[in-house]
C-alpha cells in the first residue's frame, strides 16, 4: 500500500436472478471456496462473507440467494429477504447477469435494486461461453442503455477473466476505512457451517432432479480427538419417501455422499474427518418459521 492512496474497505453485495454464477463469482474473488456452488437454483441459501484483501482495498463480499419471484413457501421469502437487506447494507452492489442474456427475472431483480443509492455495476459473467467474441459487443452497447450502472464488467468467473480489474473498480468506490476482518479471515462463517454446506452440495450433485427442495443438513456434533474432526450430521427431508430417495438403495447414495463431502472436508482443513450422516424427517419444515430458525435460518 502505498502512502499517498488511502486504504479502502466495505461491503460489497451481489445480488441477481439464480444461477447467474454468484457463489463462483464469490469464490473465484477470495481465492478459495467459501460459498458451495451447483447449477441447482437456490443453492445459496444464507448471507456469507468472503473477505478479498489488496494493496490498497478489503472487499467483504455478500454472497446471497438469488432473487426470486416465487415467494409461494416460507424459505422463499426468507431467502428475498436475506439478498434485499444484504443490499440495502452495501456499501456497493454488484449486479450480475449471463453474457447474453437479460430476461424477465434479471428484469425483476433489476426492479428490486434500481432505487438504491449505493455505487451499483453491472457484472456480465461467462464471457468464456460467447462465440464468436464480436457479439458481445452490441449486447454490452444494450445493457448500457436498459441499466444505468457505475460501470459494467465483463467476466468469467470460472475462467477468473478480468477479476483483477473487476476488484480494482469496485475497491476504488469503497469508502476510505481500516480493514473490517484480520487479513487472514476469508470467510464469516465457521466449520460446522462449512461442514453441513458440503454435505448439501454433495447431496444437490447426486441427487439432481431428484433433490426436494426441502432438504436440510444439520451438524448435531462437531469435536475433535486424536488429532481427528468428528462430525455427526443429519440430512433433514420433508417427506418419507425422500427420505428413501436420499438413501439410495442398500444405503449406497447416502454412503457416496458421505464419502464426497469427506473427500473434500480433508482437503479443505488439511485434516482427517469422520463424517457419520443420518436421514431424519420433519413434515413440510420449509414453510414452517419455528423450524426454519432451528435450522439456523436468522429472523430478518
Amino acid at each position: 500500500m502505498s502512502g499517498s492512496t488511502p486504504f479502502r474497505a466495505g461491503m460489497v453485495a451481489i445480488v441477481g436472478r439464480p444461477n447467474v454464477g454468484k457463489s463462483t463469482l464469490v469464490n473465484a474473488l477470495v481465492g478459495r471456496k467459501v460459498t458451495i456452488v451447483s447449477n441447482k437454483p437456490q443453492t445459496t441459501r444464507h448471507r456469507i462473507l468472503g473477505v478479498v484483501n489488496r494493496p490498497d482495498a478489503q472487499l467483504v463480499l455478500v454472497d446471497t440467494p438469488g432473487l426470486h419471484e416465487s415467494t409461494r413457501r416460507v424459505m422463499n421469502q426468507y431467502m428475498n429477504r436475506v439478498a434485499i437487506t444484504s443490499s440495502r447494507d452495501a456499501d456497493v452492489l454488484l449486479f450480475v447477469i449471463e453474457a447474453m442474456q437479460f430476461t424477465e427475472a434479471d428484469m425483476w431483480v433489476w426492479d428490486r435494486v434500481r432505487g438504491l443509492k449505493q455505487p451499483l455495476f453491472l457484472v456480465i459473467n461467462k464471457v468464456d461461453r460467447v462465440t464468436p467474441k464480436d457479439r458481445l459487443l452490441p449486447f454490452l452497447d444494450e445493457m448500457t442503455r436498459r441499466v444505468p450502472a457505475s460501470e459494467i464488467v465483463p467476466v468469467s468467473a470460472l475462467a477468473s477473466d478480468n477479476l483483477d480489474r473487476l476488484a480494482d473498480v469496485v475497491g476504488s468506490r469503497l469508502p476510505v476505512a481500516p480493514p473490517l476482518f484480520a487479513p487472514d479471515v476469508i470467510t464469516d462463517r465457521d466449520e460446522p457451517f462449512q461442514a453441513a454446506e458440503i454435505v448439501r452440495e454433495k447431496l444437490t450433485l447426486k441427487l439432481r432432479e431428484e433433490l426436494p427442495y426441502g432438504i436440510n443438513v444439520q451438524i448435531e456434533r462437531f469435536a475433535e480427538e486424536d488429532g481427528r474432526i468428528i462430525i455427526n450430521a443429519v440430512i433433514w427431508v420433508e417427506r418419507a419417501g425422500q427420505k428413501a430417495i436420499v438413501i439410495g438403495q442398500g444405503g449406497e447414495r447416502l454412503k457416496e455422499i458421505g464419502r464426497l463431502a469427506r473427500i473434500e472436508l480433508n482437503d479443505l482443513w488439511q485434516r482427517s474427518v469422520h463424517l457419520e450422516l443420518w436421514v431424519k424427517v420433519k413434515e413440510n419444515w420449509a414453510d414452517n418459521e419455528m423450524a426454519l430458525r432451528q435450522f439456523g435460518y436468522e429472523a430478518l
